[in-house]
């Protein structure tokens, strides 16, 4: 007598998604029109605009506001010499749709393989971050530093451990708001979790307190240079119209975001069942806790928490580095390297054995370092198939007739569409502005009205787009992609309405 055996559906790992939403944009970019805006640069060398037309013609004309006026970009002209706007803008009126290349399956065979080896080319700076700070982790998890510091967290927190979700969402959030806290979060996943593992809560609650609270704080960003500053001066307005909606946002989001996240940690902290990932329990704590044996937790000496201390203080001069001195990712991995050296002469551990944890360390972070970069190759693919600007452009017509609340909350759509396929804050800004921004003017709204639908659409949709960081963030503690999205789809659909309604707000008054 056989047997059969009931098939079992796995969810696709996060390389597999990636690659999937790879190919289906590579697919689209056979189906939608090619096409682009002319462009304009401003060269600070020689002082003029750098005119690049759709069809890749340059032609250079004199840097004045008299030039800016002629061309339609409404712009005052110092945004451009103060450096405050340093990267090619669309100029409107200039779409022009392109003939497609000539292609076959071959080519479109190669096209989709160099873009992920492309895009690892591309994601260097930000993998080199990544895999260092994974050796950084390695070491201070084998001198035992973590588990001594989680124990004596714990202990400490005891019965209050829901202040930590609120304070680790608040503190993230408001470095996404000021200065675009984002890409750096990923460093923060193999401290926190094993410290909501320890607490009885589950791998989500962490991934939530940190990525929800990034996404809130760019979402609903006052000050960032990366998103509001730079969408300000593109749209032609000071960067503080629009601050009191976007303040209101900041504040009704994360709240939103923490009571929704207590609710579901409290739950699993009361019946570890009610976890979306309790099928994983036992292999993110044999991940994540294999030193936290309350029988064998080495003591919390000065040498630990001195090695604590440094780490941490490393984060406080990355944020200001970020923030004050304009650092990327090539100075904070010197940062942490240098972290590292430091690191070597205090662990107590000898030189090979410091090595090695630090090799193993960045080792079990390859896998992300590796999502990031095949992540990028879906932006090369657009580019190369000059599908963007068509979007762009069919979008901008879309909401081109209407007028009031219905204007705003498309637009507010229309930028989720937008932030799918353009995850980066600046280039989506510099890219639509100029287009989108005197559409305001013509549906008789102010312009921070657009603004605001750009942040609140391109963030809202960062909680979920393959193309972002969450698929990076997940990798981090072995989550699938379904689960993530069974968790965060409720919460979507809270943040849509309140943006909705505020945006509707902002418009009528």
């Amino acid at each position: 007598m056989s047997s059969k055996k009931k098939f079992k559906f796995s969810f696709p790992t996060a390389y597999t998604v990636t690659l999937i939403v790879m190919l289906l944009v590579l697919g689209l970019t056979y189906i939608i029109p090619s096409g682009k805006y002319a462009k304009l640069l401003y060269n600070a060398e020689t002082n003029v605009f750098s005119v690049e037309s759709a069809t890749g013609e340059i032609t250079e004309k004199e840097a004045t506001q008299q030039t800016l006026d002629e061309l339609g970009v409404k712009i005052n002209l110092s945004k451009f010499t103060d450096g405050s706007i340093s990267k090619p803008v669309a100029i409107p009126g200039t779409y022009q749709q392109l003939e497609k290349e000539k292609t076959n399956v071959f080519k479109a065979v190669i096209t989709f393989l160099n873009a992920p080896v492309q895009g690892l080319y591309d994601s260097i700076d930000i993998i080199a971050f990544v895999l260092v700070i994974g050796g950084i982790v390695g070491v201070i998890n084998k001198t035992g530093s973590f588990t001594a510091g989680i124990s004596a967290l714990s202990r400490s927190l005891k019965g209050r451990e829901a202040w930590l979700i609120v304070i680790i969402t608040v503190l993230i959030g408001i470095g996404g708001t000021t200065f675009g806290l984002a890409e750096e979060t990923i460093a923060f996943y193999p401290i926190v979790v094993p410290i909501f593992l320890a607490a009885g809560y589950d791998a989500l609650v962490a991934i939530a307190a940190i990525y929800l609270g990034s996404c809130m704080g760019t979402m609903a960003s006052t000050v960032n240079p990366f998103s509001t500053v730079i969408a300000s001066n593109t749209a032609g307005i000071d960067f503080t119209s629009g601050m009191a909606i976007r303040l209101f946002m900041l504040v009704a989001g994360l709240i939103v975001c923490v009571v929704y996240t207590v609710r579901y940690a409290e739950k699993v902290k009361k019946d570890p069942t009610q976890s979306l990932i309790y099928s994983q329990k036992q292999d993110l704590e044999n991940q994540f806790l294999k030193a936290h044996n309350e029988g064998e937790i080495p003591e919390f000496t000065w040498g630990r928490k001195l090695m604590l201390i440094i780490f941490a203080v490393s984060f406080v001069v990355m944020v200001y580095g970020v923030k004050e001195l304009g650092w990327w990712f090539k100075e904070m991995t010197a940062l942490f390297l240098f972290v590292t050296f430091i690191l070597a002469f205090i662990s107590g551990l000898k030189e090979e054995e410091f090595v090695s944890e630090f090799v193993s360390g960045a080792g079990e972070l390859l896998g992300v370092a590796l999502i990031i970069g095949i992540a990028r190759g879906v932006t090369i693919i657009m580019d190369g198939g000059m599908i963007s600007d068509t979007i762009l452009n069919s979008l901008s017509n879309l909401v081109s007739s209407m007028s009031g609340v219905i204007f705003s909350t498309v637009m507010f759509l229309v930028y989720i569409v937008l932030g799918f396929f353009i995850s980066s804050s600046s280039g989506l800004a510099v890219l639509s502005m100029p287009i989108m921004a005197p559409l305001a003017d013509v549906v008789g709204v102010n312009r921070d009205i657009i603004v605001s639908a750009y942040q609140f659409g391109q963030g809202l949709i960062g909680f979920i787009t393959p193309t972002g960081l969450i698929l990076a963030s997940l990798a981090m503690v072995n989550v699938t992609y379904d689960k993530w999205l069974k968790f965060v789809t409720p919460l979507i659909v809270i943040i849509s309405i309140i943006s909705i309604v505020v945006l509707g707000v902002g418009v009528i008054i």
